[in-house]
């Protein structure tokens, strides 16, 4: 069996300690492939060292909403070469928050359409990151002329726009979070979305899934949300497994 989590951030400060040591586990876990996904350009840095110096590792770049009001002016030309190396595979994670708001939502929805611009001129996938901003999302996606390929990342959403997002083409990747036990609205448009559109990733170190929930996630605990869509789709974990890394492969390119 080979698990793919496609949305990690192995350079987080919480790997600090344990980083080789978190991988190792990640690896001895059949988790054979993941994706670092950078927040800022020092995030998106630390991620492509991190990708060109594991095998199974690799790498995506871009500026998140949180940090969408501090991207420097040149920052799309930063951006434009990291996406150059040969592990960097998507750009991400982009997107709209309204959750949290640490960035005024007109620079969000700026600095959000510049990247995805760049992505559909440059032909990448795009990860985005989207909370409780579903409606204005769903908007600029109509809006658009052409669309990325890409994969709506931790989906948090209804069955209903979650088939909104799989018209439009994109995937549908599920985190920890499927796994709780208050989570039916999640758990059903886990059920929903069609099998070559599905993908799983722990998002870590945040969102641990049941039984590891008050613990720093790993991706080594992308395993349970992986047995969690199994046990909804009625298959197997190994036949769930081979999909979502065929689906990952093919997204990413790699």
């Amino acid at each position: 069996m080979r698990v793919f989590d496609t949305h990690c951030h192995y350079d987080d400060e919480r790997f600090d300690e344990d980083r080789e040591e978190a991988y190792q586990r990640m690896l001895d876990a059949q988790v054979a492939r993941c994706v670092c996904v950078g927040s800022d350009l020092p995030s998106s840095q630390r991620c492509m060292d991190f990708a060109a110096a594991h095998e199974g590792a690799f790498a995506a770049v871009g500026v998140h909403p949180h940090e969408a009001k501090d991207a420097p002016e040149d920052y799309l030309d930063t951006i434009s070469e990291m996406l150059k190396a040969p592990k960097v595979v998507a750009l991400g994670e982009i997107g709209l928050d309204y959750y949290y708001d640490l960035s005024p939502r007109d620079v969000q929805k700026r600095v959000m359409a510049e990247q995805v611009a760049l992505a559909v001129r440059l032909d990448v996938p795009v990860i985005f990151h989207i909370r409780d901003a579903h409606g204005d999302m769903v908007d600029f996606f109509r809006a658009q002329k052409k669309l990325p390929q890409g994969i709506i990342h931790c989906f948090s959403g209804s069955p209903e726009i979650a088939r909104e997002y799989v018209r439009m083409g994109f995937y549908i990747s599920f985190a920890g979070p499927l796994t709780f036990k208050k989570a039916p609205h999640l758990q059903a448009a886990a059920q929903e979305v069609p099998m070559d559109r599905l993908l799983v990733e722990t998002d870590s170190p945040y969102l641990s899934p049941e039984p590891k929930r008050g613990r720093r996630n790993e991706p080594a605990h992308v395993v349970y949300t992986l047995a969690k869509l199994a046990e909804l789709r009625g298959l197997p974990v190994e036949e769930m497994a081979q999909i979502t890394w065929e689906n990952a492969c093919r997204l990413y390119r790699i």
